[in-house]
Parts: structure tokens; sequence; C-alpha cells
């Protein structure tokens, strides 16, 4: 059985770009409760919304979602449905864990390279936000980026699995 270290999606590089994006994921997830809360109190205490603020809230959704994806799927602490295990059998199993991970690949790739394309487009043209006039196409980079990390830490999860094969009592 390998251990942890022994793992590519827990490879030292991959570590430190996940932690990298965790932090900043973790700091979206500050603004974003703190333009929530000034919002509300703004809104309902002062009767004077911020200006903007669902755009803030927005752009800071899409880097919370998108730089901690990578760090879900290293630790597999997304959502899983095991309902059929049992009745699939270890093979079964795997074939899942085969085919699940190489169409998130495939999604993931296509997710960064279009992205990748809006990317340029909207810093060619200076895509922004409407009221805020906020570029967007460092949050097209972000979303590529994280995107791209996925894609990777699926993929590296991909070799381990075929490496170690179908196993028991998982």
């Amino acid at each position: 059985m390998k251990t942890a270290k022994q793992e590519l999606a827990r490879s030292t590089p991959v570590e430190w770009a996940v932690r990298l994006l965790t932090l900043l994921s973790s700091l979206a997830l500050g603004l974003l409760l703190v333009a929530t809360f000034a919002g509300v109190i703004m809104r309902y205490v002062f009767e004077a919304p911020i200006l903007g603020g669902n755009e803030i809230i927005q752009l800071a959704s899409v880097v919370l979602v998108m730089l901690a994806m990578p760090a879900a799927a290293r630790d597999e602490i997304h959502i899983r449905v095991d309902v059929f295990d049992h009745k699939i059998g270890r093979y079964g199993r795997l074939l899942g864990d085969i085919l699940s991970r190489g169409i998130a690949i495939y999604i993931l790739a296509m997710l960064a390279m279009r992205s990748w394309k809006k990317l340029a487009d909207a810093a060619e043209y200076g895509d922004a936000t409407n009221m805020l006039q906020i570029p967007l196409w460092p949050f097209y980079g972000l979303l590529v980026l994280g995107a791209a990390l996925y894609a990777i830490v699926l993929l590296l999860q991909l070799i381990d699995i075929l490496r170690a094969g179908a196993r028991h009592g998982e």
C-alpha cells in the first residue's frame, strides 16, 4: 500500500500550488463575508446600498470556488455518492474512478482553454464590470489557474489509481 508521501497528487510542487490557491481562496472568502456584511448593514441600517456590491460578491465568488476546487480534489473531500459501491465491486469502483477522473480532466481542460481565450479577449478589449469598471481578465486568469490545477491533480490521481489497481475495502 502506498503512503501519502508516495502519491503523485501529493507531491511537493502540487502541495505548494494547492496551498497558495487555497490561501487566495480563503482571502476571497474573507472579502465575500465582509462585502456581504457591509452591504446588508449599509442597505438596511443606513438605507445607502454599496455601489457595485453585487459585482464584488460575484467576482469574489468566482475566485473562491475556482481556487478552492484543487484542494477539494487533492484531499478528496468533494461530495461522493457510493450507493452502488458494494454492488459493483472493486473493479467496478476502479472503472468508475478512472472514468470520472478522465471525464473531469477533459471538461476542466476545455474550461481552461476557453477561459484562456476569454482572458485574451477581455485583456485586448478592456472588458470590465458595469458599475465599478473592474477589469475582468485577472478573474479569467484565476479561473484558468484553478481549472488547470484541478485537472493536474485529477491527472496525478488517475496515474496513482492506475499504478495501484483495484483495491479491497474502499
